[in-house]
């Protein structure tokens, strides 16, 4: 339990120095308060939107934050060290003590919520929220809320990029207190990821084109190259190379000319040197396939002298009688109609 109470007390007396500087240092625009113990002493950053009212003429303002915070707060040897805000309106410390002055000096709640909310945002934070709480318009306490922007209530989120600033507002109908939380915007959520596209591939360099000098005389070598090979080869490769033609036989003295003499004499001997002729090979008949269609057998076309031919005459028409025109018939005359006697 020693060591438990100890870790209390320590706690305690860091959030009591906290309080002592807010009020000591209201005016220069109180920034945050950050308490590091070294082998030398105690180490005590300081923020504040306007360092030079914390220091005073020739450091005489510090010199006595130094012995008060010695001789009340029992620190060992304390060294304030005090840094300048880079942007006050993303400081929710800051942003929270303006609000509470303004609210002092009469401004209505929802008019200094709502610009206090504007220029939050328009320093580059992801989100704020302003809390007001108290007596604001009538006997009863409430709260009312601004917020714009991202906020992030609860878990590792709100502990990292949430910053949290309280101030104490003194009016007549009471005390109002204010809460400022700021995102800072920076900050990463872990739903945001970036996708990393694949390497591109490497593209094959593109050969400059030769310029026409240097083909030029390519051509000329292969050129020069090609008449050498021919030489060295000689005329004996060039006969060589060519195809030989066959002797052409001659005919017989009194043989007659051409082919169709020989077939219509079959009995003359055959003159010498004449080639025989070869007889056409007969074709073998395909025996139909089991399955296959039989071939259709056309019948033989007889040739039909023009002589055999007898002409034939047509038949006159017979002769049809022509139709009379009916003769009318006279119609009777009426009967006349007798006289009674």
């Amino acid at each position: 339990m020693a060591s438990e109470r100890k870790f209390v007390t320590e706690n305690i007396r860091r959030h009591l120095l906290r309080e002592y500087m807010m009020a000591k240092v209201g005016r220069a625009g109180f920034g945050g308060l950050d308490v590091q113990r070294t082998p030398m002493g105690t180490r005590v950053t300081l923020m504040t939107e306007r360092p030079g009212l914390v220091i005073g003429r020739r450091g005489e303002a510090i010199k006595l934050l130094t012995k008060a915070i010695e001789e009340q707060f029992k620190f060992n040897n304390p060294q304030i060290e005090v840094q300048e805000v880079p942007n006050p309106n993303l400081n929710a410390q800051i942003m929270a003590e303006k609000l509470a002055n303004a609210l002092e000096r009469g401004w209505h709640f929802r008019r200094a919520g709502h610009s206090t909310v504007r220029r939050i945002m328009d320093s580059g934070a992801r989100g704020c929220q302003v809390v007001i709480a108290g007596k604001l318009t009538g006997a009863r306490h409430r709260t009312e809320k601004f917020k714009e922007g991202h906020i992030k209530y609860c878990g590792q989120a709100k502990l990292d990029f949430m910053e949290r600033g309280f101030a104490v507002a003194k009016l007549k109908p009471g005390v109002m207190g204010i809460t400022v939380s700021i995102m800072n915007p920076n900050a990463r959520l872990p739903d945001e990821i970036d996708i990393i596209p694949p390497p591109a591939e490497a593209v094959p360099a593109v050969e400059a084109p030769k310029p026409a000098a240097e083909t030029a005389a390519m051509d000329k070598k292969a050129a020069e190259a090609v008449e050498t090979l021919k030489k060295e080869a000689g005329p004996a490769a060039g006969a060589a190379a060519a195809k030989p033609k066959r002797p052409r036989k001659k005919k017989a003295e009194g043989a007659p000319e051409g082919p169709a003499s020989a077939a219509a004499t079959p009995g003359a001997p055959a003159a010498p040197g004449a080639e025989e002729k070869k007889q056409p090979r007969k074709r073998k008949k395909k025996e139909p396939t089991e399955g296959a269609p039989a071939p259709t057998t056309t019948e033989a076309i007889t040739e039909v002298k023009p002589e055999a031919i007898t002409p034939v005459e047509p038949k006159p028409l017979a002769e049809v009688p022509e139709k009379k025109p009916e003769e009318k018939k006279p119609e009777p005359a009426p009967a006349e109609p007798q006289k009674e006697a």
